[in-house]
């Protein structure tokens, strides 16, 4: 099993936990947030708070071996049901080709406007072993 616990660019865990596990094939992230390099600073936009998240995501998939394209399975954490729409469409733009598995909840969050962890295969199915 190998364990990632600072992705390069991404803020580091504010608890004991791994950004990200790799088991196997598959990779299993840690909830991201739209951290633009500490808690504090993050988009205005909420779009732009999506794509943001999805770039720490993204980081933490290379670190361990994967990619955005390789995701399998999302779980999205939005803490008011209007961000559904806006949320669908930055989602699209990102992972519209082939969109993965997914649920959504609205939930109260401490700080964040969202959280995204993922399940995703490994690039080289060789790297997890």
């Amino acid at each position: 099993m190998k364990r990632i616990h600072s992705a390069p660019g991404t803020i580091s865990p504010v608890g004991p936990y791994s950004q990200a596990v790799v088991s196997g094939h598959l990779v299993f992230t840690a909830g991201q947030i739209p951290s633009l390099g500490s808690l504090e600073e993050q988009p205005d936009n909420f779009k732009d708070q999506v794509r943001q998240t999805f770039a720490n995501l993204a980081a933490i998939l290379e670190a361990a071996g994967s990619s955005l394209s390789h995701i399998v399975k999302v779980n999205a954490y939005l803490t008011d049901p209007d961000q559904l729409v806006p949320f669908n469409e930055a989602y699209k733009e990102i992972l519209g080709h082939a969109p993965p598995a997914r649920t959504t909840v609205c939930v109260q969050l401490w700080g964040v406007s969202l959280e995204i962890d993922c399940v995703a295969e490994l690039i080289d199915m060789e790297v997890g072993k």
